[in-house]
């Protein structure tokens, strides 16, 4: 995959974002993450790049769109290697929190315990563009001429508030461009790909990511998360009950971007009872070297979700929240060619537990980047969500005795 930062477009606007973020290349690290305020949840140690690219193999390409005052969308891609992968397929599992959402090819992963595509997230009206775009780049790859069947996996949250989703301006070659775009190494964090248009926990969500690696007495395997957050709750950061302290939360009396005014709390272009405090959803992908089959991939996905939680979300009625796992491990690899029967090595149950602990804290700490390193933005109809106050939130922190004051 080529070596350079994502795609972005838009009339009057391209200049501006090509040259901001121009200068990011491999060896990079993004800005605004949670660890350079100090703080740093959870006892286990991050990876290299403390991103889901630590997971060697592991790809991450974003490609954004921005245009005029009403388009804020995008698309990020994961690829679990750089080979072909619907010849060489991973094990993978997914776990549904809460069903309200759009996933395209999670069944077939369900039934077969098996991921042979890149993995595309993006909005809830374009996840079938990004599903086709999927599809189209591993039936052009050489060697699959012969392939009458593909599952191109995609996922999505509903970046509406933001973004005029009706206008459905994603394409396939969107996600063509994004895999181009695809590189290990740090990955971009906040308003970027299917992160643009997105707001979490009151705030200006986006992509994070995050990893974890095990001690080597616990088999030092790593585990890496990307999110794109989008959902509501109550913000707690690192135990701090920072959306309580700011009055910011779910059911406060004050938001920091106006509600909507329509029948039952919702606006002219949301559902009646959709609450955008509240609602929302939460796409979860998680990587792992430690060789697993589906059913403990399955095991893994469903800690997932307590990561969610620590952060404060609940899995609203109106939140769609999905974990995606696979393994990389060359032992669980998943040839199409080879024999009827499969010999391989894989982890005990027992060994699991430490492999637990790591995703939850690699997803809180995804979900908590998401937000450090997004930027205010304004977009659809006017509306405008503002990044989290760091000028506030920062002596909560000092306070709570999770990060250190300055001397």
């Amino acid at each position: 995959m080529r070596n350079f930062a994502d795609g972005l477009i838009g009339p009057g606007l391209c200049l501006l974002l090509s040259m901001s973020v121009s200068g990011l290349v491999a060896g990079e690290g993004p800005s605004g993450r949670t660890r350079d305020l100090g703080l740093s949840p959870g006892v286990l140690s991050a990876g290299k790049w403390n991103a889901i690219t630590d997971v060697g193999g592991v790809q991450v390409g974003h490609f954004t769109l921005i245009e005029g005052k009403g388009i804020r969308t995008g698309v990020t891609v994961i690829l679990p290697h750089d080979g072909n992968p619907y010849r060489q397929r991973v094990p993978a599992a997914v776990h549904v929190g809460n069903g309200f959402g759009k996933a395209v090819g999670f069944t077939q992963i369900s039934e077969l315990g098996e991921l042979e595509t890149p993995i595309a997230l993006t909005n809830t009206l374009a996840v079938y563009q990004a599903a086709h775009g999927v599809a189209d780049w591993v039936l052009d790859l050489p060697g699959n001429e012969d392939v009458r069947s593909v599952n191109a996996v995609a996922g999505e949250t509903n970046d509406g508030w933001l973004n005029d989703i009706r206008a459905r301006v994603i394409e396939p070659d969107h996600v063509h461009r994004a895999i181009e775009a695809a590189d290990s190494g740090p990955v971009r964090e906040g308003n970027v790909g299917a992160g643009t248009g997105t707001r979490a926990l009151g705030f200006k969500g986006g992509i994070g990511t995050a990893s974890r690696v095990l001690p080597a007495g616990r088999g030092g395997y790593t585990v890496g998360v990307l999110v794109q957050s989008n959902f509501g709750g109550i913000l707690t950061i690192d135990g701090v009950p920072v959306g309580e302290r700011l009055d910011t939360h779910y059911m406060a009396d004050e938001v920091p971007y106006e509600r909507p005014d329509g029948p039952d709390g919702a606006s002219s272009d949301e559902p009646a009872g959709y609450d955008p405090d509240a609602d929302g959803s939460i796409m979860i992908v998680v990587a792992t070297d430690a060789p697993l089959g589906s059913r403990n991939l399955e095991r893994l996905a469903r800690r997932a979700m307590l990561g969610v939680a620590r952060t404060g979300g609940f899995s609203s009625n109106g939140s769609g929240d999905y974990v995606i796992a696979f393994s990389t491990h060359p032992d669980v690899r998943i040839e199409t060619r080879e024999s009827d029967v499969r010999g391989t090595r894989r982890l005990a149950n027992p060994a699991m537990s430490p492999l637990f602990l790591a995703v939850v804290e690699a997803v809180e700490e995804a979900i908590l980047n998401s937000l450090f390193a997004a930027e205010t933005l304004s977009g659809h109809k006017g509306r405008s969500v503002p990044a989290l106050p760091t000028d506030r939130v920062v002596p909560l922190l000092e306070r709570g005795g999770v990060i250190d004051k300055p001397d």
